[in-house]
């Protein structure tokens, strides 16, 4: 099969969806632009700051991206290709993208809160705490495998790890330039972007060379700062930035592949147990960001809401962050499944599924005159960068989750330490970074379940409240049924085979999950069955 053929397939297949399923979402869900939304509403120049929809697409997108559409079709791979696109294809229109574009919009209905607030008001102060216990846990996990991935990236690419140490002082000076001193956006993003070719060049000229756990202990320092600072230094203009990086990547891939066309190598079925491993529910919780991950619900119920200029941007952010990633993680699978012999295997053992896709676009690359070292270097270099936001929107989530926890309901009680915007993302910070110990391939299989269970929870909350609104929720129905029943399942599966290894750690993790999900779905679906529409 050419790679060619499947790259188009998927983004002929998007774009059809946007238009049509999408549109239909948005007319049966109301969404209406001459209601204001948060950003404008209760504006306070650190979270609630409106930004234009190409602006709060490219933060949108870095922030849920990071590395996990590229980190969950490579490592399911051994299933064959076949089953992995299909699932990304499939579960990005129908799945990941009703799930991103209903929690975007259920938070702006709901002054920026986050699912976790809009469970609190639809299912009460027992399902939100229960939620935001089991979504915390699910950022430490967030917090641990993508330290490990990007950490494991920039030791095996120092270019990409000096390039990024530039690339963050380049986003604070344009955010300052654009939202302090009035340097229009169109000409700071010109200057920006030559600044970050620049980057990439003086990367390549002076690479970091540094160990995987100094990069581990920098990294968490790092995130620490960057998810304490207000969205306009850092967030929102580093995730501008990075979306050329991911518009440039694409258009790189894509025009490798138009002229080299290469041929799929993989096996296109290698069967329903593979290595011990069953397809269902393993290929679903693997592949995780690629086609629905929980995350996205936090990201954008927990920063892009309070960014969202106006309603109908949802759409575009939402459901079309969702199908843009899609594209994103069917040219992972084509990285993996062109390569012959066993240089997949040593790739992987060299640096993970970055270096492999890495390695991959870099060969793409070179069909149209791009040296494969400044190819690889750039790619991996756009993937650190998307994983870095991923860190820090998710240490600045687990702070909104610990703060909104502990919050007395009286305005009046004094506030408990746990509130306090430091201690919140200290504690986050330093139990992330302790799973981040282990390795990837350890963290990953728990992580995609929770990040996978996650995403049925929010699709549940999200049903609720539209039910309650007198709204059409049917379109949850399947994707809770489905989501519920793989990321069960998976969680016993990952709880036993960690049992027999001896990582009591990663024992825990699936079983607390597992007994806070049980409680929620029966609270849960309690409400959905007896809701009366208004």
């Amino acid at each position: 099969m050419n790679a060619l053929v499947l790259i188009l397939i998927s983004i002929v297949a998007f774009s059809i969806a946007y238009v049509t399923y999408g549109a239909w979402l948005t007319k049966q869900w109301g969404v209406d632009d001459s209601r204001a939304t948060p950003a404008h509403t209760r504006p306070d120049g650190v979270d609630y700051v409106p930004a234009s929809a190409p602006v709060l697409l490219g933060h949108h997108f870095a922030s849920i991206a990071g590395a996990g559409p590229i980190t969950g079709p490579i490592a399911a791979a051994v299933f064959g290709w076949v089953p992995v696109l299909l699932w990304i294809i499939v579960g990005s229109i129908f799945f990941g993208g009703v799930q991103d574009y209903s929690s975007l919009f259920a938070s702006i209905r709901h002054e920026g809160k986050s699912i976790g607030e809009v469970i609190h008001l639809n299912m009460g102060t027992k399902g939100k705490r229960l939620f935001s216990i089991f979504a915390w846990l699910t950022l430490l996990l967030v917090v641990a495998a993508f330290t490990n991935i990007v950490a494991n990236t920039f030791v095996s690419v120092p270019a990409a790890a000096s390039a990024s140490m530039m690339f963050i002082v380049l986003a604070i000076v344009f955010g300052f330039a654009v939202y302090r001193k009035g340097v229009s956006l169109k000409i700071g993003t010109v200057i920006g972007v030559a600044m970050l070719i620049a980057c990439i060049a003086l990367g390549n000229m002076f690479p970091l060379v540094l160990s995987r756990n100094v990069w581990i202990g920098f990294l968490l320092v790092y995130i620490f700062i960057a998810s304490t600072t207000p969205v306009w230094i850092l967030l929102q203009p580093r995730d501008y930035l990075n979306s050329f990086l991911l518009y440039a990547m694409i258009g790189g891939a894509v025009l490798g592949l138009i002229i080299t066309r290469p041929t799929m190598q993989l096996t296109p079925y290698a069967g329903f147990v593979v290595n011990g491993q069953f397809l269902f529910p393993i290929l679903f919780i693997t592949i995780a960001c690629g086609a629905i991950s929980g995350f996205h619900s936090l990201v954008g119920s927990g920063t892009s809401a309070k960014q969202l200029d106006k309603e109908s941007d949802a759409k575009i952010v939402g459901y079309g962050g969702m199908l843009i990633e899609g594209v994103l993680a069917t040219i992972a699978i084509i990285t993996a499944a062109y390569i012959t012999g066993d240089k997949l295997a040593e790739l992987l053992a060299a640096g993970g599924p970055t270096n492999v896709f890495s390695d991959g676009i870099g060969v793409f690359m070179t069909s149209f005159g791009i040296p494969f070292e400044i190819g690889k270097s750039f790619v991996a270099l756009a993937v650190s960068a998307f994983a870095l936001t991923s860190l820090d929107t998710g240490t600045r989530l687990g702070r909104f989750i610990l703060q909104e926890f502990f919050e007395p309901e009286d305005v009046n009680a004094p506030k408990p330490i746990m509130t306090n915007m430091y201690v919140a993302t200290g504690i986050t910070v330093v139990l992330g970074g302790l799973l981040a110990t282990t390795s990837w391939q350890q963290i990953w299989p728990v992580f995609g379940s929770a990040n996978q269970l996650l995403a049925a929870l929010a699709l549940m909350a999200v049903a609720v409240w539209l039910k309650k609104s007198g709204k059409n929720n049917k379109m949850f129905t399947i994707p809770i049924i489905f989501m519920f029943s793989a990321t069960l399942i998976a969680l016993i599966l990952l709880a036993r085979t960690n049992l027999a290894s001896g990582n009591l750690i990663l024992v825990l993790f699936p079983v607390v999950l597992f007994v806070l999900a049980i409680v929620l779905l029966i609270q849960g679906f309690g409400i959905l069955f007896k809701a009366e529409s208004k």
